[in-house]
């Protein structure tokens, strides 16, 4: 690459001007419910609602973004108005009794429906820490580490959590696993807790001796107790997007850490394996699913092209460069960024295009539903302005 400086310089500037020109303006002009609190996310092509229900998990989602975005881009009172909104929407109704949350809520925030995971915990969680960064509100870090206690009795507590399987399969989950990294990490920029510190060292263990598989070159999504290979279409599943994500993970808190080798080069290991399996040849892009045997997936979205994997290559590539300084990855950068920037974004209402069919048409112009909304896409944005900015400096 001949110019590394204007190139980081160019996505700098296009990081933070879609966030604050295109995306942002999205949701707060569509999503934002003013009357009730939270967010909606069913939103089609324009922004129009087509669906009142409210997914928890992105109560959590967009109050963390609102407020990182408030921290890291600029100190817009709206955004901050907007965490606002949100937070008090969960800590109102998305908590159930037992002190876990829901997975979906009415718009007055009336419990629909409650899953086994525990991942609506775990946006929230990041969500109070975040926004303790922005309001300087020391008692919502508190409940941010709190929170997180939860979580881990909620994990470690037998029969606390509906089993995925019967005892005739016994197996652990990559997400879960990975998920902790970057919510413990979250919650120790607002309070320093040893617990929190202990988890991501567990947690990093759990991927190298269970998850890593070398004989395949790949991070598998599911595994024995012990890191047993599962030699099923589920236990030989690979999510390129999602190890990708866990790579990038892995580099932050390797820079956490002062550059801490080990991690560079375990997190490097993930992404460059990861790469090899999901990039596609023919159309470009990071496809959904593979087979650690080459068998076919059978996920029917298996080759089809989601916004948040491309996403969450964006932002490992530019780490991964970042923490060695190999050119190689800021050519990775270029090579999913161009796809990325060439199918996604729609120019005529703002946002992106969620899903795609393999060779990047589109398969359906919703730009939100239960899944998809304000997180991925923003989150992007955010971390790449930062690195780059980083990078830039002498």
């Amino acid at each position: 690459m001949k110019d590394v400086g204007n190139y980081l310089a160019y996505w700098r500037d296009r990081y933070r001007d879609d966030l604050t020109e295109y995306i942002l303006p999205f949701w707060l002009k569509h999503g934002l419910d003013h009357k009730h609190g939270g967010i909606y996310t069913c939103l089609d092509r324009e922004g129009k609602l087509m669906d009142t229900t409210k997914s928890v998990w992105f109560q959590g989602r967009f109050a963390f973004i609102a407020s990182f975005a408030y921290n890291q881009i600029e100190r817009r009172p709206e955004w901050l108005e907007a965490a606002r909104l949100t937070i008090e929407f969960i800590e109102r109704h998305c908590f159930d009794s037992d002190g876990r949350m829901y997975f979906e809520v009415t718009e007055e925030g009336l419990p629909l429906r409650k899953r086994r995971y525990v991942f609506s915990e775990t946006f929230a969680a990041i969500a109070f820490s975040e926004y303790a960064l922005a309001t300087g509100n020391q008692a919502y870090a508190a409940k941010a580490l709190g929170l997180f206690r939860d979580i881990q009795y909620f994990l470690s507590t037998p029969g606390f959590l509906p089993a995925k399987y019967t005892e005739h399969l016994k197996a652990e989950g990559h997400s879960i696993v990975m998920i902790l990294i970057n919510t413990a990490s979250r919650i120790r920029e607002a309070i320093q807790d040893p617990l929190l510190d202990e988890q991501i060292e567990r947690s990093i263990r759990t991927l190298e001796t269970h998850f890593i598989h070398p004989e395949y070159k790949a991070l598998l999504e599911m595994v024995g107790p012990n890191g047993e290979f599962i030699d099923t279409l589920q236990g030989r599943l690979i999510n390129p997007g999602h190890c990708i994500e866990t790579a990038w993970f892995l580099l932050e808190e390797a820079k956490a850490r002062g550059g801490d080798k080990h991690l560079v080069e375990l997190g490097c290991k993930i992404l460059d394996w990861s790469w090899a399996w999901g990039w596609d040849e023919q159309y470009g892009g990071i496809i959904n699913f593979r087979d650690c045997k080459g068998f076919p997936s059978q996920d029917y979205a298996q080759d089809m092209k989601f916004w948040w994997p491309q996403t969450e290559a964006i932002i490992a590539t530019l780490y991964a460069y970042q923490m060695t300084g190999e050119e190689r990855y800021l050519q990775l950068h270029q090579r999913i960024s161009d796809w990325t920037h060439a199918h996604f974004p729609d120019p005529t209402y703002g946002e992106w295009y969620g899903y795609l069919h393999r060779d990047g048409t589109v398969a359906q112009p919703a730009k939100g539903n239960l899944f998809k909304g304000p997180f991925h896409i923003p989150r992007m944005m955010i971390k790449g302005y930062q690195l780059c900015q980083e990078l830039l400096r002498p």
